[in-house]
């Protein structure tokens, strides 16, 4: 029956996912068959944050397929934290003196509400070419491919002379305490490979690689509580001050506030090199003028127009939630509303609540900071040659030619906690996908299956160039 299986889904995979093999080309069908199962198997597993949460499932499916795939049990750690849990595989290298290479990446993912979706998101289908469930993208298919790669390597008798250790955090869509918590154990690390960051696009009509970009930075995830308290009283008989109203005013201005653009060498060279791909003549003109001089006001214009481009331009803030009033018939005694920041690297969290609170420019209103440990700011990676070169060579083996680059997340991974703790981190997924295709946290989630042999033989040269 297993045999059975595992042809069943080499077929599926060489007649409906992978491309035609090229003269010369190699496959790993035992290695491409454990991809497609172990991500289906993944996404039927709820790894969602609150009741049900099945996210330990999901780790004990991880630790089972590693033993399976050659080790030891005991090298392998599952730490229940709170309703989730967090796992790390030790591979043991053969040098004891070095520091261990790392791979990161999460289990669970966002909620999804069946009623919602074309099918159900928790049962994985392969359907004209992609696999469709939650977490397809973000990011189970990405952990089977790193974890079915390792155990190919193993089945090839690799031996590394770096300790390989493979993590998987188990809250990383909510409040990122385990990923703290797995950095903590793991600052001595050489450096970090995070799956859950970086990758390729696919052009829209051809559907051939445009180009792959890995993640050196990322911004920080902020929130900021913003709370307008007033006497109140009788509806009948209004004040000048009323705590929405005032909080309303404050809200728009801060609506309407751009903090200062900025530039560090990794988005200079993601607007220089993006800019080539950018099928819209004016939005790539805004791109290559605001890498020449970020304080061109047309440039910044078009780029914070658009949502693909706002967030790598500088901090942004935006309210997220409201609330406010306890009656119909009464003036409202409380009015409160959360800010989300997503701040460019460099900045502290109490310079940003400080800029929030001289914009809203609104006596008595109380603005706060209430992320506490779910984020950190964190400096960029530095631009190691001995990543990049790796990084590089793994690509174009996969894809010739293909133009690489790096670029910095809008958004928030487990990176920052590593890279806080001055340990270098790298998105570097070799996912490529359409930017039609981006479902990731949305409905209809899904991958497309030609990143399979590609990406198995991306991770080959990638982590033996870096662990041997």
């Amino acid at each position: 029956m297993m045999r059975l299986s595992t042809f069943l889904v080499a077929a599926l995979l060489a007649t409906s996912a992978q491309p035609a093999l090229a003269k010369g080309e190699k496959a790993w069908p035992q290695a491409e068959s454990q991809v497609l199962d172990l991500s289906k198997q993944l996404i039927a597993i709820r790894s969602v944050s609150g009741p049900g949460n099945e996210t330990l499932k999901a780790q004990q499916l991880v630790k089972d397929t590693l033993v399976a795939g050659g080790w030891q049990a005991s090298d392998i750690e599952i730490v229940p934290v709170d309703d989730t849990a967090y796992l790390i595989a030790t591979w043991p290298g053969s040098d004891p003196r070095l520091k261990p290479l790392v791979i990161s990446g999460h289990i669970d993912v966002v909620e999804a509400k069946a009623a919602d979706w074309v099918r159900d998101p928790f049962t994985p289908v392969v359907e004209n070419g992609y696999l469709f469930g939650r977490g397809a993208s973000d990011m189970k298919f990405d952990a089977a491919l790193a974890t079915s790669t390792l155990i190919e390597m193993r089945r090839q008798g690799y031996k590394p002379r770096r300790t390989i250790v493979l993590q998987f955090s188990g809250d990383e869509e909510t409040t990122m305490k385990t990923g703290r918590l797995i950095a903590e154990r793991l600052k001595n690390a050489e450096l970090v490979i995070n799956v859950d960051g970086g990758g390729g696009t696919f052009d829209e009509k051809t559907g051939k690689p445009l180009y792959w970009t890995w993640q050196g930075a990322e911004k920080t995830y902020d929130d900021y509580e913003l709370v307008m308290t007033n006497p109140g009283g009788h509806s009948s008989a209004p004040r000048p001050e009323n705590a929405i109203v005032q909080l309303a005013q404050a809200l728009d201005r801060i609506g309407r506030y751009r903090f200062p653009a900025e530039q560090n060498p990794l988005t200079k060279a993601y607007f220089e090199q993006a800019a080539q791909f950018e099928s819209d003549p004016a939005l790539a003109a805004a791109m290559r003028a605001f890498a020449a001089n970020p304080r061109d006001e047309a440039a910044l214009a078009v780029l914070r127009a658009n949502p693909a481009t706002v967030g790598k331009v500088g901090t942004t803030c935006v309210p997220t939630l409201i609330s406010g009033g306890h009656a119909q018939n009464a003036l409202p005694q409380r009015a409160t509303a959360n800010i989300n920041c997503r701040v460019f690297p460099g900045h502290s969290r109490e310079e940003i609540r400080a800029e929030l609170e001289r914009v809203a420019a609104t006596p008595g209103l109380k603005v706060t900071a209430i992320s506490g440990e779910d984020s950190i700011s964190s400096p960029a990676s530095p631009m190691r040659p001995d990543f990049v070169a790796a990084a590089e060579k793994a690509m174009r083996k996969v894809y010739p030619g293909v133009p690489i680059f790096p670029s910095q997340a809008s958004g928030a991974s487990d990176s920052m906690w590593y890279r806080a703790l001055g340990v270098p981190s790298y998105g570097a997924s070799p996912t490529f996908s359409k930017d039609s295709d981006d479902y990731a946290h949305g409905l209809n989630e899904r991958v497309a299956l030609a990143n399979v042999r590609p990406g198995i033989a991306y991770f080959l040269s990638l982590l033996t160039d870096l662990s041997k």
